[in-house]
């Protein structure tokens, strides 16, 4: 190239601009290439201005960790301010693809921006010298080198997408940073292991929500503890960690945090990822994504908290109770009473006479005037009739390995049971009845009773009964033929069962271990509905089962 030589006497004050993200990073995720490394672009390009007499170094600016997929970078935004403020007139690159990979944006920079400052840019392994280069080379050279890298970076953005997505499939984990109560396994970076200290706090979180504490009392109580919100926390243990939480200096939880932590399903050992998408390689700004697009992996890691404890929880969130004026937990019964008419929740109401207080439960359609009645309750009342049809429900698990061994010695199996059971019998004379209706559809055609819409129509909705009914039945029997098979604990926490024979007073703990739903009618008539209604509903189907095996048994005897 010919050099300009009324522009040799001039010294050029030259930003070395250096520039690595995962974009230089191996698809498989190994080590970043080593010609791309920081170290070895400052070394090139300081060895470079040393072989330059014309050039000395302003400063260097390095982003590592950025994309090149747009300018969005801290470093080029301070060198950018330098060039403004007429302290660096020439711009030093490795390459091409070091200064970015958007062709537009690189060659506006290039070609118009640079030069108004009067900025001379080097790219030396592509090289470039826009003091030297000529129009060829500014105007179809590096535009066609621009377009390439930009290619390149769209290139890569989809390859890493496409592993991101089958690493999601496969239950791995891909975020970041380890939720709150987990950190990322020293061994495999992709899998979740306890955070001995943050997971009790996770478990003291759940277990107040379940006391009855509100999402803003459990963090005022935190906070009031001096425990480390999730960034500090992970600030504290040296990580660099991001949020969209602004924390203070001081320890601070949110109502927000707090109910993140209480739907995150991690907690109970699934992954559910997916849940963003960036709108393009070029633009940070992530869009949601239908929760039918979500990728969600069961199993993927140890959980913290149990299933059923979880489920409660998810069902407290859903019916939430307003605290009191006086306390920061809701009362005993909120979230589980309801109008057994109008079905909205029962309110407390207190009255205070002659020094002391009796609580008791109210319609809240009745108490705003909007109709219905009032279904008033006394809450003493309340909590025994509870207690009580709990402790019955407890003493029936309790007794049922007694009952299944002996069963057993009789070599009863659980489809004698099926044909014992008059739910299912009844179900399977629905479905026998939907089932004639359905077939007597083609003699109804043949004689011309009804049109081909008609039969079409009818077969549909009769079709579909039977569908409906026996995945029904299906369902009733696989309880029944699990309980032969694991007996109950697998379904049910029988821990927590056994400590309310020990109770004398109904708690919120039990209260949710126990019960779905309680609806009040007038007169103090409750309708109780249990968890686990379904297995305790063929519990009895065993028992009676179990005694009038016994009683033809002793016939059989008396007989003999």
């Amino acid at each position: 190239m010919k050099q300009n030589t009324s522009e040799m006497s001039v010294t050029y004050d030259a930003a070395l601009y250096l520039r690595l993200s995962r974009d230089d990073v191996d698809i498989d995720g190994s080590a970043k290439t080593e010609s791309n490394s920081i170290s070895s672009q400052r070394e090139m390009l300081r060895n470079f201005v040393k072989s330059q007499q014309d050039i000395q170094i302003f400063d260097i600016y390095v982003d590592d960790g950025y994309s090149g997929s747009n300018f969005d970078r801290p470093e080029f935004k301070r060198m950018t301010s330098d060039i403004e403020a007429g302290k660096v007139n020439c711009v030093i690159v490795k390459d091409l693809s070091r200064f970015g990979r958007d062709y537009i944006e690189a060659g506006r920079l290039i070609q118009k921006i640079y030069p108004a400052f009067h900025v001379r840019f080097i790219a030396i392994t592509d090289n470039y010298d826009s003091l030297t280069a000529d129009i060829t080379e500014s105007s179809l050279v590096v535009p066609i080198k621009n377009f390439v890298n930009d290619s390149y970076c769209r290139d890569i953005s989809g390859k890493v997408r496409s592993q991101q997505n089958m690493k999601r499939e496969n239950g791995e984990f891909i975020g970041a940073f380890a939720p709150y109560g987990y950190e990322k396994s020293e061994e495999n970076r992709n899998q979740l292991v306890i955070d001995g200290y943050a997971a009790d706090i996770v478990k003291k979180i759940f277990a107040w929500k379940i006391e009855g504490l509100s999402l803003g009392a459990i963090a005022s109580r935190l906070n009031t503890l001096h425990v480390l919100c999730p960034k500090q926390y992970k600030l504290s243990k040296g990580i660099n960690f991001q949020s969209g939480f602004d924390c203070t200096d001081e320890p601070k939880w949110s109502a927000t945090q707090i109910k993140r932590i209480l739907t995150n399903e991690v907690y109970i050992g699934t992954l559910v990822q997916g849940k963003q998408e960036r709108i393009s390689y070029k633009v940070k700004k992530r869009l949601d994504k239908p929760e039918s697009e979500w990728v969600k992996v069961e199993n993927t890691h140890e959980g913290i908290i149990r299933e059923t404890d979880f489920a409660v929880v998810q069902r407290l969130l859903k019916y939430d109770g307003r605290a009191s004026k006086t306390s920061d937990s809701s009362n005993l019964f909120a979230g589980y009473l309801f109008c057994g008419d109008c079905k909205a929740p029962m309110i407390r109401r207190v009255n205070k006479y002659k020094g002391k207080e009796k609580a008791f439960y109210i319609c809240q359609t009745k108490n705003k005037g909007a109709g219905c009645t009032r279904h008033s309750i006394p809450e003493e009342t309340l909590k025994t009739i509870v207690l009580k049809e709990i402790q019955t429900y407890s003493a029936l698990f309790m007794d049922y390995d007694m009952v299944m061994t002996e069963l057993q010695k009789m070599e009863v199996g659980y489809e004698q049971v099926v044909e014992y059971d008059t739910q299912i019998a009844k179900m399977q004379t629905e479905y026998n009845r939907y089932y004639a209706l359905k077939n007597s559809l083609y003699d109804d055609l043949k004689e011309g009773l009804i049109d081909k819409s008609e039969f079409d129509e009818f077969r549909q909705i009769y079709g579909g009964k039977c569908d409906q009914i026996q995945q029904a039945i299906e369902g009733q029997k696989q309880i029944i033929k699990e309980m032969f098979q694991n007996g109950v604990a697998a379904a049910v926490q029988l821990e927590d069962w056994k400590k309310s024979l020990e109770l004398k007073e109904l708690d919120r703990n039990l209260l949710a271990c126990a019960v779905d739903g309680i609806f009040v009618y007038e007169n103090k008539k409750l309708e109780i509905v249990l968890r686990y209604q379904n297995v305790i509903d063929k519990m009895k189907v065993v028992y009676e089962f179990f005694a009038k095996e016994i009683v033809e048994k002793e016939l059989m005897k008396e007989v003999v």
